[in-house]
Order: C-alpha cells, then sequence, then structure tokens
C-alpha cells in the first residue's frame, strides 16, 4: 500500500511539473497543423508564455538531425507585399504601413553575416539521414551567412481575399517567384497580406507558417506573415521592448515581426522543404525547439536593434542567441 501510494504521488508530482511547465515541452515540438493547413506546414503558436530553454547537455537524443534533404547554402528572401493596401498606405496603433515595411526589410536587409543568423551555419546537406553533426561526414555542404540575403521586394497588388486560404497563399508566392524570374532553390519566398487580411487561424491558434510548394524548375519554399499587430501580445507585440510613442521605429509595437518572421527564416534555411531537412525526433525545427523563449533579446542589426528568440543549436545542445 505504501509503495503504491509512493508510485502514485511521484506521477501526480510529475504531471503536475508537465502542466506547470507547459513551454518546456511546447518549445521543443511542431504542434500539428490546423485543419486548414496542409500536412508539411510547419506552424509557430501562439504565444501562451515565456518557455524555458532545453539544458545544455549536449545530449544527442534532443539534437536535431538531418533527415537527407536539402539546406539552404545561400540564403535568400524576397518578399511580396500582397494587396492594394500596402501601396495605398494604411495606420494600425500610430504607425503606417510604410513602418511596418521599413521594419521588415531592413531586418532581412542586415540579418545575413549576423552572429544570430551564423548559429545555422552547422547545418548542412549531402550527408546520411540520422547526422547530427555534420564534420563527420565528408562532402558536406553547410548553410553559409553571407551578407545581403534580402533579394528583392515586390509590390503584389492582386486583391487579398479576407480570409486567403494556403492554396491562394502559395499562388501568391508563386506569383513573387514569378515576377523575379528563375527559381532560386536557396530562397525563401514570404508572403505578408495587410491588416485585417489573415488566414483562418491566425492569432487564435498560430502566428505564422512556412511550407512549399512546386513550380515547373522544382519545389518552391515559401512562408507566410500575415499583418501580426492584429494579434496583439499572442504574435509578440511588446515581446521584448515596449511601445514608445517616440520611437517612430516601431520597437516594441513591431517586435512580433522581427521574432516571427525571423522565426520562419531560420526553420526555412535549415528545412526549407518541412520535414526533409533538420528536425529533431519529435519532428520540431531548429526555432521551434526555442519558440517564445525567456532567453530571448535584442539584437543589432544595421543601425537598429530587433527582437529576436533563440534558436536550436546542436553545437551546444540547446538554445543560442548567437555563434562565431
Amino acid at each position: 500500500m505504501h509503495r503504491t501510494s509512493r508510485i502514485l504521488l511521484s506521477a501526480i508530482a510529475t504531471l503536475s511539473l508537465l502542466v506547470a511547465a507547459p513551454g518546456l515541452a511546447s518549445a521543443r515540438t511542431s504542434p500539428p497543423p490546423s485543419a486548414a493547413l496542409s500536412a508539411g506546414t510547419e506552424v509557430l503558436p501562439i504565444f501562451r508564455g515565456h518557455t524555458q530553454d532545453a539544458g545544455h547537455g549536449r545530449s544527442a537524443r534532443n539534437n536535431l538531425s538531418s533527415h537527407g534533404g536539402a539546406i539552404q547554402q545561400t540564403p535568400k528572401v524576397y518578399i511580396s507585399w500582397w494587396g492594394p493596401e500596402w501601396t495605398s498606405g494604411f495606420s494600425t496603433g500610430g504607425y503606417s504601413s510604410t513602418a511596418a515595411r521599413t521594419y521588415n526589410t531592413d531586418f532581412f536587409t542586415n540579418v545575413g553575416g549576423s552572429a544570430w543568423n551564423n548559429v545555422v551555419k552547422q547545418y548542412c546537406q549531402n550527408v546520411p539521414s540520422g547526422t547530427q553533426k555534420c564534420s563527420t561526414v565528408a562532402g558536406a555542404k553547410y548553410i553559409t551567412n553571407l551578407p545581403g540575403q534580402l533579394a528583392g521586394t515586390w509590390n503584389d497588388t492582386t486583391a487579398v481575399p479576407a480570409s486567403p486560404t494556403q492554396s491562394q497563399i502559395a499562388a501568391a508566392a508563386i506569383r513573387l517567384q514569378g515576377h523575379f524570374g528563375a527559381l532560386n532553390p536557396n530562397a525563401t519566398y514570404m508572403v505578408y497580406t495587410p491588416t485585417g487580411k489573415s488566414m483562418n487561424g491566425f492569432g487564435t491558434q498560430w502566428c505564422a507558417w512556412h511550407s512549399s510548394t512546386t513550380v515547373a524548375a522544382g519545389p518552391l519554399a515559401y512562408a507566410y506573415i500575415p499583418y501580426l499587430p492584429d494579434a496583439g501580445a499572442s504574435c509578440g507585440m511588446n515581446f521584448i521592448n515596449p511601445t514608445n510613442p517616440g520611437d517612430t521605429y516601431g520597437n516594441g509595437y513591431f517586435d512580433g515581426f522581427s521574432v516571427v518572421a525571423g522565426h520562419e527564416y531560420s526553420e526555412a534555411e535549415t528545412d526549407p522543404f518541412p520535414n526533409s531537412g533538420w528536425v529533431d525526433r519529435q519532428g520540431a525545427e531548429n526555432a521551434d525547439k526555442c519558440a517564445w523563449s525567456a532567453s530571448s533579446g535584442n539584437v543589432t542589426l544595421g543601425s537598429h536593434v530587433y527582437a529576436v528568440q533563440p534558436t536550436w543549436s546542436n553545437a551546444i545542445g540547446g538554445c543560442a542567441m548567437s555563434a562565431t
């Protein structure tokens, strides 16, 4: 009887710990997509509280491993400002759509070469499935982190439905690729929608996602970034910085853009065609494992600071804000 009681109490204590620290699990697993999203779509769930990083124990069980697919060796990003609203202009929270565009384009203009994005340089392709350390495989081809990763932006004035579907967002990504010419297999094609026009599930289930589609030239990696301030703190507003009315750049109010778009971009670099690149035993990608981390902070890129989350480093067996 006493032994049974001890076992029961131990089980209750373990369950209580898991309930008390939901972020411990959610930071390291990728949630299943909603019914509106296709298989092979990786979502960032909404903020439900800061998560604690996994320990830096270099545990092989907790690390990412290659699933034999491609990475982005020379990452690039293209941005589509989808909808005539981006051209005609709008304002939310005292900030203009022009300010939102500037914040995002500046972030991607300067993310290349940064210590924050150096974390992904340890990951590679041309290695057997199950590889966790690229240096053990001859001929491995690594992600590089060169300056100038923003390859272009485009105003797509096609009307956006009130609640665009994934197929409509994929079509917008294909238009973006077509506008800039030949498909770049090392690029992420990012589709931004304006305020008030977002796919169902945004702000209630998830903040953004990345996926892939197919064009004649091959697979195309793309990401969907809704107008994140519409979701407030659920998608990163003031995640690191308070909103300062005197700050015309938008730090605080636009924190979600750099946290969330940075999350999707880092995942696309390491797993551009979801679940074929670098993921862990539970299917979580490098940014999933550190999502909404208590170790998030500001990084300086160019002449501004941006809120970002850490991403997973196999080299240290934990979440890292920077690497050499």
